[in-house]
């Protein structure tokens, strides 16, 4: 799937040479909180203008180890540049799973505790790679379940350790953003007439199709969303993400599109 040339991006809108869309796919997680975070941000900034790029041992990584321990406590934590061919492996064959916050309004920060391995989805600097984040990919494991074996972690950029830290600690300090006040999206996804039965299942703030749609067909749904004015991820193995805000135009629109379907 192509995705349109992005000139800036801000807050949960990205802005193309003659076009602004609301982002629900906001980097597959990574920009969860938004694209500009200030605290974030200016992480970034202060480790990068001591000219930490290179993987060099560095205290961000026990402050990173810190706040994963206050988001999911009692597991062990690995990092790793991109996910080790065992880490893929696992998550192929349904053993890995990958974890995102604010799935549960209720619980924000919950792990599933039948899961042996979490991959976890944090905010940050990150790519994706066969379905997994790489660039920073961290792995937790419940302390009294360590059944599977993984390579030991790797060092990273300070750079990227210290966005992830505050990426950690801001999402600690919002767990309001489970419960996004869209009402007409709260409609929609409760929505079953004789007629019609809403296709999307949501938890939390994010939505995915129930029942998964050919390649082409989802491609058609890029593009018609597109037009609308919203990026959707470009495939479908990653959910809608409910931006942070949106006006009540916005939402009304989104609204009119989950609607069609």
């Amino acid at each position: 799937m192509n995705l349109p040339v992005i000139l800036r991006a801000r807050d949960y809108r990205l802005y193309t040479k003659n076009q602004r869309l609301v982002d629900l796919w906001l980097n597959g997680g990574a920009a969860i909180m938004g694209h500009t975070p200030s605290n974030l941000l200016r992480e970034i900034k202060n480790t990068a203008s001591r000219g930490l790029y290179a993987p060099f041992p560095h205290f961000t990584e026990g402050r990173l180890l810190k706040a994963l321990s206050k988001l999911l406590p009692a597991h062990n934590f690995r990092i790793y540049a991109a996910p080790p061919q065992e880490l893929i492996t696992l998550f192929e064959d349904g053993k890995a799973k990958l974890w995102r916050p604010f799935k549960n309004p209720e619980a924000p920060f919950a792990a599933d505790e039948n899961a042996p391995l979490l991959i976890l989805v944090l905010p940050g600097i990150s790519l994706w790679c066969g379905g997994l984040p790489m660039g920073l990919c961290v792995t937790a494991q419940q302390m009294h379940k360590q059944s599977l074996q993984l390579p030991e972690g790797e060092t990273l950029s300070p750079v990227l350790l210290a966005a992830a830290a505050r990426g950690v600690y801001d999402i600690l300090a919002a767990p309001q953003r489970a419960k996004p006040l869209l009402p007409r999206i709260d409609k929609i996804c409760t929505q079953q007439t004789e007629n019609k039965v809403c296709i999307w299942k949501r938890e939390g703030i994010y939505l995915t199709l129930k029942e998964e749609i050919k390649t082409e067909e989802w491609e058609t749904l890029f593009c018609q969303f597109l037009e609308a004015g919203f990026l959707l991820p470009p495939t479908q193995s990653h959910p809608l993400i409910l931006p942070g805000e949106m006006s009540a135009g916005e939402e009304a629109k989104l609204a009119g599109l989950l609607c069609s379907l």
